[in-house]
């Protein structure tokens, strides 16, 4: 990783959540914060900001450690929120909380304990999510609009698709020609394209470990890449063109996929 980010000299990191795995941290003095990030992305090329959101698997430690800013006193390249927006000129990146969205982690199903601190009422928290997301979308001029979730819209992966969001969030991102969904959650690296949009789905949930063979595939309509093994994904976006590459944990390239956008200049 350390190497393709030289190679492409890139301007920050996207972490799509479960960023400490298995339970979260245990506070904002967690030996795991240093140990899991500190440590391991050494490489000059990965000192850049590091915008970081939320997954089921740090809701279950304490949440509210990994949004403190003492750990980015301990280390200034973290920064995760809840749920943000980052202007990057021709893009604009829409960070989304998307755990609280899904109902069974409310329930006793899992029989795991979430930090639901700061958020009294599921229903009306993911309410103003979805209207906070829809203004901003609605505002933006961006040429590349980015939203960012933890969860899967669409996925062949072992979790499948999150219909709470595919109920909920998905026409949202239809109607505002969104260009990518991003997201972690199924442990694999997926492509899916939209039946109705331009947009494109985009797994990236293999950083740490792969569920090898652990596929579903019950809904492969508009799949255009799917690898079980560990690896990551680079962007690279200008004014007219968008690249996306897949790579392995050796950073070899798995798939590769572009799309262009006309420019319109007015006389």
């Amino acid at each position: 990783m350390g190497r393709i980010g030289k190679k492409l000299d890139i301007d920050f990191v996207v972490s799509t959540g479960d960023n400490f795995y298995d339970n979260g941290l245990t506070g904002e003095y967690d030996t795991g914060f240093e140990d899991s990030f500190t440590k391991v992305y050494t490489a000059n090329s990965l000192q850049k900001q590091w915008y970081s959101i939320l997954g089921n698997h740090d809701y279950r430690g304490n949440a509210e450690a990994q949004l403190s800013p003492v750990l980015r006193r301990i280390d200034s390249r973290w920064l995760c929120l809840r749920s943000f927006l980052v202007n990057e000129e021709i893009a604009e990146l829409f960070f989304l909380d998307t755990t609280p969205f899904v109902e069974m982690y409310f329930s006793d199903a899992e029989n795991h304990t979430y930090d639901w601190r700061g958020i009294t009422s599921r229903r009306t928290y993911t309410a103003h999510l979805l209207k906070d997301i829809e203004s901003a979308l609605s505002q933006s001029t961006a040429r590349w609009k980015i939203v960012v979730g933890h969860h899967a819209i669409r996925s062949v992966g072992h979790h499948g698709d999150t219909q709470e969001l595919v109920n909920r969030l998905l026409p949202t991102l239809q109607a505002y020609n969104v260009d990518f969904y991003m997201n972690g959650h199924d442990h694999c690296l997926e492509q899916i394209s939209d039946t109705k949009s331009p947009i494109q789905f985009i797994t990236s949930g293999a950083g740490s470990k792969a569920w090898r063979g652990d596929v579903k595939g019950l809904n492969e309509e508009g799949l255009k890449f799917l690898y079980d093994g560990q690896g990551f994904v680079s962007v690279q976006l200008t004014q007219t063109d968008s690249v996306i590459e897949f790579y392995d944990v050796f950073g070899e390239v798995l798939h590769r996929w572009n799309v262009s956008k006309e420019l319109h200049v007015a006389s």
